[in-house]
């Protein structure tokens, strides 16, 4: 019988050879590629989705950290003049009016550009799908942690849920794309994080994901739903008490036949043994309003603990209990119809003083469409608008498409974040331009709105804001969103397309005070 051990030693020294020599490569590669930043001229930090064009149309686009790595023999040791543009941000132009500068690109040197920001809010990251920080990593720079690994074998997730249950961080999105095929998974993707106020991550910098994921490596369905039939979509991810007195994780789900045709609907809660949804129960499909909504918030009014959502106004409430989201007669809406219409159509209703006659009803809530049906019509006044702020900058309301109002301690008031619905001619994108309110109380008056993020000739979805990361008592908040072309004749961009990007606002923006005033006294 051979020596199989022996046999195999010049293989083996081959192998490593081999392997040294590619790891040589790879370094020699770093020390030659040029290094260009693009960074944020007011913070210092580097700026994502940042495209450096240069003249014959070769395009970079910065990673995380606003870098890219030029790695092109033929450009090595040339002058080479890059276009610089980004959405909300701006780049100076030279004399004949190009934003761009020439670099010299001498084998392993590096060059900072500096963007002026022209929006309030400040990219900071991509967060999930895959090479968020490709040109840093192969730059040889430190990034952080899980942003290397195709992570769950993820490369675009649509629009976030979020809960803390159990001490933990749960994740959840919507339709997920994989590499192996153009069909991903449809029925819900999920991931946790510690919490963030377990000081083990800093939501500024990234957020470590990790994934529910098959055997395969790629992320499994979150919902176990019977009927195999169409996709699975939740919203309302929240924690309740059952009828012990033990938290548990609802949310509400539709099964759809793609984005127009509803199949089913229904409450769905978390099996602690199984980390999956089950059905709780199902809702007649003629259902519009009785079930949980959009990013709940917990609020005590009237000595009772309410889930209170809305789409992005939070005008309907529950008692947060098992019991009560399964109680369609528990449900109630902020209202001033009280059941009286003209043709068929809901008007609203006045007290004796005059003043419309809101409350919480056993009925629809008021909508923006309403309102404007209301305010066309000469029901109501431009002054008792709630729900339609005015666009600080430009004539007209906002319109907003989703989003999500959260109490504010800096501001003292509750804020609103959310992306716009493209009614207006003149809109620079579809579903793409996010912006900031503010109200005394969540059911508004929401009288004026600033528009914080632009996104040109893309979209950016279900805006959501984390108030679990809010910094410096409340001055400083994050949001995502989904970042996509899917609604756009523009094209993709890529690694960055159907994918969540991360947003800092920081409250004490002159251009927010200028609206909204000083901070409130509380």
């Amino acid at each position: 019988m051979p020596n199989w051990n022996k046999c195999c030693r010049p293989i083996r020294f081959l192998a490593l050879i081999a392997l040294l020599q590619l790891c040589a490569a790879a370094g020699l590669r770093a020390q030659t590629a040029v290094e260009i930043q693009v960074v944020d001229s007011e913070t210092g930090r580097g700026v994502p989705l940042v495209t450096l064009t240069s003249v014959d149309e070769q395009t970079w686009v910065t990673d995380s950290a606003g870098r890219v790595a030029v790695t092109d023999p033929e450009l090595l040791g040339q002058r080479v003049f890059f276009t610089v543009s980004s959405p909300g941000y701006q780049y100076r132009k030279d004399g004949f009016g190009y934003a761009g500068t020439r670099l010299e690109l001498e084998p392993g040197s590096r060059h900072e550009l500096q963007l002026q920001r022209l929006q309030p809010a400040e990219r900071l990251y991509r967060i999930t799908g895959r090479g968020q920080y490709r040109a840093t990593a192969g730059l040889g720079r430190e990034i952080p942690d899980r942003a290397t690994a195709l992570n769950g074998q993820v490369v675009g997730q649509d629009s976030v849920q979020t809960a803390i249950y159990n001490g933990r961080m749960h994740w959840f999105w919507g339709d997920t794309s994989r590499l192996a095929y153009p069909l991903g998974l449809f029925r819900t993707a999920g991931a946790i994080t510690a919490t963030p106020s377990s000081g083990l991550w800093d939501p500024q910098v990234g957020i470590p994901l990790k994934y529910f994921v098959k055997a395969d490596g790629f992320v499994r369905a979150m919902v176990d739903v019977p009927e195999s039939n169409g996709v699975v979509w939740i919203q309302g991810v929240c924690t309740v008490r059952d009828q012990g007195g033990r938290h548990r994780m609802v949310c509400q789900y539709s099964r759809r036949r793609g984005l127009a045709e509803p199949l089913e609907q229904g409450h769905l809660i978390w099996n602690d043994e199984r980390e999956t949804f089950e059905v709780l129960e199902q809702i007649p499909l003629g259902e519009t309003w009785r079930q949980l909504g959009e990013h709940p918030d917990v609020m005590i009014q009237g000595g009772t603990e309410w889930l209170v959502f809305g789409r992005p106004f939070p005008t309907v409430r529950v008692p947060a209990t098992v019991v009560g989201i399964t109680d369609r007669a528990a449900y109630q809406a902020w209202s001033c119809v009280t059941g009286e219409s003209v043709d068929k159509q809901p008007v609203p209703q006045r007290t004796a003083a005059g003043r419309l006659d809101y409350g919480w009803r056993a009925r629809p809530p008021v909508t923006q469409q309403m309102e404007r049906r209301w305010l066309q019509s000469g029901l109501i006044t431009a002054d008792e608008v709630r729900y339609l702020p005015q666009d600080a900058e430009q004539n007209g309301r906002v319109v907003f498409h989703a989003g999500t109002v959260r109490f504010n301690p800096h501001r003292g008031r509750w804020i609103l974040l959310g992306n716009e619905q493209a009614t207006r001619k003149d809109a620079e994108s579809y579903l793409g331009e996010v912006y900031y309110s503010e109200a005394e109380t969540p059911q508004g008056p929401f009288l004026q709105a600033l528009r914080i993020a632009t996104h040109p000739g893309q979209s950016f979805y279900n805006p959501c804001q984390h108030a679990e990361f809010d910094a410096e008592g409340g001055a400083v908040v994050l949001f995502e969103g989904t970042y996509t072309n899917m609604f756009t004749q523009s094209q993709p961009t890529a690694l960055y397309n159907y994918n969540q990007l991360m947003y800092r606002l920081d409250l004490r923006d002159k251009r927010l005070i200028r609206v909204f005033g000083e901070v409130q006294q509380h």
